[in-house]
C-alpha cells in the first residue's frame, strides 16, 4: 500500500548528502519528520567519509512505501535520484518502514566525528524561554530562541509571496553588490567588530537610565545593566567612542531584553541613553504603533538582539530566526513588525524599515562554504532579513566573537549578491 503526501518546494542541494547505509549507521529509532518545519532529524549519517549525529535535512517530497508492521530495511541514499530510504521513521506520532524521501539540502547540527559511539544529541530549540542561556558577555544560549515560535522573527517565510516591487526595491539596495558581515573577530579601528550582548540573572541590581533624546518614546527604567556592560564601538582601550554605542542586556530568568542607544555609564552605577527598549521575549508583544509609533534602541523600532548573527548558534550549522540587515536610503514607512520610520523620503521604490528580503530558493549555498556561512546564508531562505537601520547596504548585523574567520566571512558572504535576493510581499505598510 502506498500513500503519497503534500510536495513541498525548497532549496535543490541534494547531490552533496551521500554515503548513506547500514553499515555506516549505527541502530537506531529515533529518525523524525516534522510536517510543520518540514524538517527530517536523522539519528546518524556518514557524510564525506566522516560520520555525524543528528544531522537535519530540509525535503520536498515523501513516500510512505509500508506501514507499521513490516520488516524495517536499511537506510539508503541513491545520489542519482536523491532519494533516501530510511528503514523506519516516526511521523505524527507514528513509526513507518521503509520510507521514501526526497532530499534538497541539509545541515550538520553535530560536526563531531563519532567513531563507533552513539550519535551526539542535536541543540534543542527553545523558544521564548532564555533560561538555559549562560551568564556574562556574548554568553551561548544552548539553543534558547527569542519570543514564541509564531513571532515574526522566527517564522518560515520561505514559501511566502513575492512583493509586486520587489525588483525595484532590490535595485535601490544594489544588485551588485555583496553581502557583508558587519561582525567579526578581533579589532576594527581599535573596537570590537559587531553589536555585543551580555547575559545577566535576575539578582543583577538595576540601575536608574537617563534618556535624553527619545524619552517619551522610551520604556522608564530602572534597568538591569551591568557597570560594565560592553558598548558597541567601545574601544578595546576604554575610551570612549561615536557609533550608535548599543547596549544590550537579556535577562534570563525574567526573559526580558533591555537595549539603549548612545549609552554611557555614569558615576553610581546610572547609565545616559538617547532612548531604550524593554522587550519581553515570552510574548509577542511589540512598540506602538502609529505615525510614525515607536522608536526602540533602532530605528524601526525592533529589538536588535533577535536578528543578530550569533558564532554559538552558527557553529552549529543551524539560525532558526530572521537577521537584521541595514540599508543606505529608507522610506517614510514601516511595514511589521516594525514600528518607526527614520526618513523624509515618499518613493515607493525605497525600503521601508521592517521589510524583509529572502534569498531566492534558486540560489544554490556552495557545498565548499564554512559551517557558519552556510547556516547564515540558509537562515536567510528559511526567515530572511529584515531592514532595521540606516546604514550600508547590504550590511548584516551580528555580535563579535574571537571564534570568527574574519577572511571566510567576508568573501563567502561578500560573493552573494543582491540580485539573489527578493522582497517578500509587504502586508501591513504604514505611511504618512
Amino acid at each position: 500500500m502506498r500513500f503519497t503526501f503534500k510536495t513541498f518546494t525548497c532549496t535543490a542541494q541534494a547531490a552533496a548528502l551521500v554515503a548513506l547505509g547500514a553499515a555506516s549507521l549505527p541502530a537506531h529509532a529515533t529518525n523524525t519528520f516534522d510536517a510543520t518545519t518540514k524538517l527530517l532529524s536523522l539519528d546518524a549519517v556518514s557524510l564525506g567519509g566522516a560520520r555525524y549525529g543528528q544531522v537535519k535535512a530540509t525535503v520536498n517530497a515523501y513516500s510512505l512505501l509500508g506501514v507499521d508492521g513490516g520488516t524495517p530495511g536499511p537506510d539508503t541514499f541513491d545520489a542519482a535520484t536523491n532519494l533516501l530510504t530510511l528503514g523506519s521513521v516516526t511521523f505524527q506520532g507514528a513509526t513507518y518502514n521503509n520510507v521514501r524521501v526526497t532530499v534538497t539540502s541539509y545541515s550538520l547540527l553535530s560536526a563531531e566525528i563519532m567513531g563507533g559511539g552513539e550519535p551526539k544529541p542535536a541543540v534543542t530549540a527553545a523558544y521564548g524561554n532564555l533560561a538555559a542561556a549562560d551568564l556574562g558577555a556574548g554568553a551561548s544560549l544552548h539553543g534558547a530562541i527569542p519570543f514564541p515560535a509564531s513571532n515574526a522573527w522566527n517564522i518560515d517565510i520561505s514559501g511566502a509571496a513575492v512583493d509586486s516591487n520587489s525588483d525595484a526595491l532590490i535595485a535601490s539596495i544594489g544588485l551588485t553588490r555583496g553581502l557583508h558581515p558587519d561582525f567579526g573577530a578581533g579589532l576594527y579601528d581599535g573596537a570590537p567588530i559587531g553589536i555585543p550582548y551580555v547575559v545577566v540573572a535576575s539578582s543583577q541590581p538595576k540601575v536608574a537610565i537617563t534618556f535624553t533624546d527619545y524619552g517619551d518614546e522610551s520604556d522608564p527604567g530602572p534597568y538591569p545593566v551591568p557597570a560594565d556592560a560592553p558598548i558597541e564601538g567601545q574601544l578595546a582601550s576604554g575610551a570612549a567612542f561615536g557609533g550608535d554605542r548599543h547596549v544590550l542586556v537579556i535577562d534570563r530568568d525574567a526573559n526580558r531584553l533591555y537595549e539603549t542607544g548612545n549609552s554611557y555609564p555614569q558615576a553610581g552605577g546610572s547609565w545616559k541613553a538617547s532612548g531604550g527598549a524593554v522587550f519581553h521575549l515570552d510574548s509577542n508583544t511589540v512598540r506602538p504603533g502609529g505615525q510614525p509609533g515607536w522608536t526602540s534602541a533602532d530605528a524601526a523600532g525592533l529589538p536588535i538582539f533577535p536578528g543578530l548573527v550569533r558564532y554559538d548558534e552558527a557553529s552549529t550549522g543551524v539560525i532558526r530566526h530572521a537577521l537584521r540587515f541595514t540599508v543606505s536610503s529608507t522610506r517614510r514607512a514601516y511595514v511589521p513588525p516594525a514600528t518607526h520610520w527614520a526618513s523624509s523620503n515618499t518613493s515607493a521604490n525605497l525600503p521601508p524599515m521592517g521589510m524583509r528580503v529572502r534569498l531566492k530558493a534558486s540560489y544554490v549555498i556552495p557545498g565548499s562554504f564554512s559551517t557558519e556561512s552556510k547556516a547564515i546564508l540558509q537562515s536567510m531562505k528559511t526567515y530572511g532579513m529584515l531592514v532595521a537601520d540606516n546604514g550600508s547596504n547590504w550590511y548584516i548585523s551580528g555580535a563579535p566573537d574571537a571564534r570568527w574567520n574574519n577572511d571566510k566571512l567576508v568573501s563567502e558572504l561578500g560573493s552573494v549578491k543582491g540580485a539573489s535576493f527578493e522582497v517578500v510581499r509587504m502586508d501591513g505598510l504604514v505611511t504618512p
